[in-house]
């Protein structure tokens, strides 16, 4: 089992702990060993080092909520009028989109995307993939590619009735499926992808929960993103959408309710009742138009709550900075979240990740998953425990990543990814993207 010690950086290690000045990480195998000073862990045996000095040793990044196949729309020209409002954004992109992905646009996609976590420090994603007329096996193309770069995650097939009985259940065939090829991998995780509850028949969501029975995995669905979605659901099943996803036993502690925005307090309380996460994806709602999630009030019913970019970008720091600005601006208080975004990010989202992998993420402790990150940053002002937020927020959140490893195996070095010709790859995408945009 090979070892990997990194020295000479300040440590983050996001636990009791807290900061190590000169500091270091002893890596063994897929977890960490030791971690401690620079001085002590010289001094024991290892097989590669890293120098960290001038850079910051901290935790990989999670996204608790993304869209890999988004990647190839980048620069994209819509053929139609612009959209007025979210229905349309999905009718006029994201639906024509996801028709004419081929398997191979489905597995360049994902490589795209994960190449931009790598450089982003995102080791972890929880991702929602939708290919309607390439679903049979679209989850083990995206499981190549997540191998292929070495990221940890989740992957889902998102059903929905919107083309067809045929397509809804041959969502339903890929996500157990996948599930059940995947079990005891150490990287990967599967969970049972929905689209939205407005896109989702009873009958349908019925045939999900029956089918899921066995897998123990949990549902990851978009909840309210847009008002449309409630008003679907009150005019045609007289309940609000959280009401109808319980009702169907949707909701639960390993259920992903994505976006939340447009959900009244009675919706809170079966969240939180239900031990339901819920995840927030700012840059993306204001891109989108939709408006923002409740945050302030998700975090006072106690609510599990994450952060996640929905496809807008690889960057979870991006997030980090979006949400501390957007939610001051909300409340017309500029002291507004900052206890909240930091907990999304630093502390619930490796709690959410908890709940599907058995190992410690999310800190820089003895037994951790090896899910680490070094940052170029050398501070100008003390950083301390009390104040890291604050460095994190007007400057660690636009340094450069130097370094990324996930479960021991180092992805990028010196900016320089190690697993993926990226190069090649982004050639081939644009190729790729070309055909589909003429398709589109």
């Amino acid at each position: 089992m090979s070892k990997i010690l990194i020295a000479r950086g300040t440590v983050i290690t996001h636990d009791k702990t807290g900061i190590i000045n000169d500091g270091a990480v002893l890596i063994s195998g897929d977890s960490i060993e030791k971690v401690g000073s620079t001085k002590d862990l010289l001094s024991e045996e290892y097989d590669y080092f890293i120098d960290a000095s001038d850079m910051l040793i901290m935790p990989g990044m999670i996204n608790a909520h993304t869209h890999l196949y988004s990647a190839l729309a980048r620069g994209i020209s819509l053929k139609d009028a612009p959209p007025e409002n979210f229905v349309q954004i999905l009718e006029r992109l994201w639906w024509k989109l996801d028709k004419v992905l081929t398997d191979e646009d489905v597995y360049y996609s994902a490589l795209v995307g994960l190449t931009d976590c790598i450089k982003a420090g995102t080791t972890t994603i929880l991702d929602h993939h939708a290919s309607p007329y390439a679903i049979p096996g679209s989850l083990d193309l995206m499981a190549k590619a997540m191998k292929y770069a070495g990221l940890r995650g989740s992957l889902c097939y998102e059903v929905s009735d919107r083309d067809g009985h045929e397509k809804a259940m041959e969502g339903i065939e890929e996500n157990v499926r996948f599930a059940e090829k995947i079990k005891g991998d150490k990287l990967l995780r599967a969970h049972f992808g929905l689209h939205a509850a407005f896109t989702l028949s009873d009958e349908t969501l019925k045939r999900c929960k029956e089918a899921s029975r066995d897998l123990d995995i949990g549902f990851h669905i978009h909840v309210a993103e847009d008002k449309a979605d409630q008003d679907y659901s009150i005019e045609k099943y007289g309940e609000r959408v959280i009401e109808r996803l319980e009702r169907l036993g949707i909701l639960g502690h390993k259920t992903i309710a994505v976006h939340c925005i447009h959900i009244n307090e009675k919706e809170m309380e079966i969240l939180k009742n239900t031990d339901t996460i819920a995840v927030h994806n700012p840059q993306s709602n204001m891109n989108n138009a939709v408006g923002t999630a409740q945050v302030l009030k998700l975090f006072e019913k106690g609510i599990m709550l994450g952060l996640g970019s929905d496809g807008f970008g690889a960057s979870v720091f991006d997030e980090i900075r979006a949400a501390n600005l957007v939610h001051k601006i909300i409340n017309s208080k500029s002291t507004v979240a900052y206890a909240e975004i930091p907990a999304m990010a630093l502390k619930n989202n490796p709690s959410i990740v908890e709940r599907f992998f058995q190992c410690k993420i999310g800190t820089l402790t003895e037994g951790s998953c090896a899910d680490i990150i070094l940052v170029k940053y050398i501070p100008p002002t003390p950083l301390t425990v009390s104040n890291f937020w604050g460095h994190v927020i007007f400057g660690i959140a636009g340094a450069k990543v130097d370094t990324t490893i996930v479960g021991g195996k180092v992805l990028m070095r010196d900016g320089v990814l190690t697993t993926v010709d990226e190069k090649s790859v982004r050639q081939k995408s644009t190729l790729l993207a070309e055909k589909l945009w003429e398709r589109f």
